[in-house]
């Protein structure tokens, strides 16, 4: 009973992570990377598709992303989904290729996504706590029902304590590494 619950904590608190970096991919730091785009669909055939399922997005140089779109009538289609994207764009098209260029951030901006970097890494540990406490519940609940004993019980705290830090050792990690991307001049 014990293994199911650390193990289905900790498969979760893997999953809290990995939606944190999710996240962060989609917040724009000084370089150009292809997952900036990862979130925008666009309209094609009448249903909404992600942008890199109906084109190639590549990066130019450190400043610039190209998305070649696979039909010619899509171009205006995707060009208008960057724009009214929450990315702040503004892309230009040549023929078929939109050329999509990084402004530069300022150290207003830098330090405005900061502030939001940190706010989804407490978020994330927030949720890791939780499930640490859920899992706590539990072997409490076992406990009651008389179906582990005492040292089994506080052996399981600990060892679940012990996966809560590890987790939140690697969202502190991923927000460190965001920070220091995001002061990148």
């Amino acid at each position: 009973m014990l293994k199911e619950i650390k193990k289905d904590a900790s498969a979760r608190m893997d999953k809290s992570v990995a939606a944190l970096q999710q996240e962060l991919t989609k917040l724009r730091t000084g370089r150009a990377h292809t997952s900036l785009l990862d979130h925008i669909t666009v309209e094609y055939y009448g249903s909404q598709v992600p942008l890199n399922q109906v084109s190639n997005v590549n990066v130019e140089d450190p400043r610039t992303l190209t998305v070649a779109p696979w039909e010619k009538g899509m171009v205006q289609v995707i060009e208008r989904a960057i724009q009214n994207s929450d990315l702040g764009l503004n892309p230009a098209t040549a023929g078929t290729v939109i050329r999509v260029p990084l402004p530069p951030l300022t150290e207003e901006r830098r330090k405005d996504m900061i502030r939001l970097v940190r706010q989804e890494a407490e978020g994330a540990r927030v949720a890791v706590r939780n499930i640490r406490r859920d899992a706590l519940s539990d072997a409490k609940e076992l406990l009651k029902e008389k179906m582990i004993g005492e040292d089994d019980e506080r052996r399981a705290q600990d060892e679940i304590q012990g996966i809560t830090n590890k987790h939140i050792e690697a969202i502190d990690k991923i927000l460190a590494e965001k920070e220091s991307e995001l002061m990148e001049i």
